[in-house]
């Protein structure tokens, strides 16, 4: 076996990815400090089509040198918008019948491998500060709470992580496959 070059890869480019029909999925980033995980996500993000990322409370924008330098160009790729007020967000959101899921550890969580998406349907995934989480006030305004089950001694995962893991799942299970 031989790896692939870059160049045979054949990947879209900016203007194809414009586009390109995206993944009925939105990022929501409520209070990420970390401009490596923000640019984590615009990557994650960039990969799987996501349709959009909300900046949100402490979240930093485009453009940034910390932020480029994981992002890796998906800046400029993933349509994004920064809201100050994550329930702002929220509301917008489920005013526009797009399901609200928090990834979280809550009361009445799914777990993410119990998790079955519903066609045709638009989810928001909100991603929470790497000490606090998901706000509580956010929580209790998701439609849903999708926990990533854990066995080891640790209470969470990095958030860029959890955001490739999910948004991996939720990808997967759609049965969408872009060609």
């Amino acid at each position: 076996m031989r790896k692939l070059k870059n160049s045979e890869l054949d990947r879209l480019s900016v203007d194809e990815f414009k586009r390109t029909e995206k993944t009925p999925i939105i990022i929501v980033l409520d209070n990420i400090r970390s401009l490596n995980n923000i640019g984590s996500v615009f990557r994650t993000s960039d990969a799987f089509l996501v349709e959009k990322i909300y900046l949100c409370g402490i979240t930093a924008t485009p453009p940034h040198k910390d932020i480029h330098k994981t992002a890796l160009g998906s800046t400029e790729t993933v349509d994004w918008e920064y809201i100050e007020n994550t329930l702002d967000v929220i509301q917008k959101l489920k005013s526009e019948n797009v399901i609200v899921a928090s990834v979280e550890q809550a009361e009445h969580s799914v777990m993410l491998n119990d998790f079955a998406p519903q066609p045709q349907t638009t989810y928001a995934l909100v991603f929470g500060n790497e000490v606090k989480g998901v706000a509580q006030n956010v929580v209790s305004a998701s439609d849903l709470i999708l926990e990533i089950p854990q066995f080891g001694t640790k209470h969470s995962l990095n958030i860029s992580v959890s955001c490739g893991l999910v948004v991996w799942d939720v990808f997967s299970k759609m049965g969408i496959r872009k060609v």
